[in-house]
């Protein structure tokens, strides 16, 4: 589901079934403040995909222009109440200023005030069995998070949450008779190639570093025999891993957080994010699209106001890592044929 229609997002998730409204895709069905809990009646059959994108969606009834066209993802199995009080801790904001005062990231500050939970991202307990408590929703992250309790006097954790994770559900970590299974975490060398794989780990006993956010992850390609094993990311790059590196099998949860629309100027400034404006707005001293007599288009391809391009233009310079690279993420262009 994307854009700031519900129809034409319902109707491209459905196949192009020829649903003229959101309301008519979601069947006419009132539930909750939203239409398409279930769908009852429409023009054609609805495809089980299409069911599974309406039960994880939230489709806003229009009333008021900044509820009109919002989507959120559900959270009615998520925990209701407070975090669990020991894993928090005051997360204070920066604005975007250094230790000077002055600006340094853009379009930072306000926002809704946070509590930082403490994810365990090491899975630091070994060989020991936890049970889920709880699924909880966090907002320093995109994916849910889980509250697991462990065997013994060992204190509980919060662990980043897998796809299809519930209350009840066991976990564990380590390399002793842990199962091929979701949530269970292990050394890399321990899992199958074709594995899917998150919250991996770039140094042993680091902690995870790459593939946290929701709903990616990121594949096990290759076993190699110098002590490194080759892993597929989510941009399309693969990458040397360490073989005794630890990952978490699984794909994260709240995969549908990218069809969300959030419907208004406002809701983004709940998420601590500041308006932008544009270069051809400036005056040529604070940006080279600034300046000119009445509206310009600026002149010369987009750039940042410090003059690097901005449509595609690699930027990354890392020396150090380019030997773990076995090869790029895709570019996108399609190259002519000669």
């Amino acid at each position: 589901v994307t854009g700031m229609g519900g129809g034409a997002g319902l109707c491209a998730a459905m196949g192009g079934r020829g649903f003229r409204t959101g309301r008519e895709a979601a069947g006419g069905i009132k539930a909750g403040g939203a239409w398409g809990v279930t769908v009852a009646r429409g023009y054609a059959k609805t495809s089980n995909a299409a069911k599974e994108v309406i039960k994880t969606l939230k489709l806003y009834k229009p009333t008021s222009p900044g509820q009109r066209g919002r989507i959120t993802t559900v959270r009615d199995s998520l925990w209701k109440g407070k975090p669990y009080k020991p894993l928090t801790v005051g997360l204070r904001k920066s604005g975007g200023r250094n230790n000077h005062g002055r600006i340094t990231v853009w379009h930072r500050g306000g926002g809704h005030k946070r509590l930082y939970r403490m994810v365990d991202f090491q899975r630091k307990l070994r060989d020991v069995t936890g049970i889920v408590r709880r699924i909880e929703y966090d907002p320093n992250r995109t994916t849910r998070i889980a509250l697991v309790d462990y065997e013994g006097d060992a204190k509980p954790a919060y662990l980043l949450a897998v796809d299809g994770m519930k209350a009840g559900d066991t976990v564990r970590s380590g390399d002793n008779n842990t199962e091929i299974r979701p949530g269970n975490a292990m050394p890399i060398s321990s899992m199958p190639v074709g594995t899917n794989i998150h919250n991996i780990e770039l140094r042993p006993g680091q902690g995870g570093k790459l593939v946290r956010a929701a709903g990616t992850t990121a594949v096990l390609v290759k076993k190699g025999e110098g002590g490194y094993a080759t892993v597929k990311l989510p941009s399309g790059e693969q990458r040397l891993i360490l073989n005794t590196c630890y990952a978490t099998v699984g794909m994260l949860s709240n995969r549908e957080h990218h069809n969300r629309v959030l419907g208004k100027a406002g809701a983004k400034r709940w998420l601590g994010v500041r308006p932008t404006t544009r270069g051809v707005a400036m005056n040529p001293i604070d940006h080279p699209h600034g300046g000119g007599e009445g509206r310009t288009s600026g002149g010369r391809p987009s750039c940042t106001p410090w003059g690097v391009q901005t449509k595609g233009k690699r930027t990354r310079n890392n020396k150090k890592t380019d030997n773990m690279r076995v090869s790029r993420r895709p570019t996108g262009k399609l190259k002519s044929k000669k």
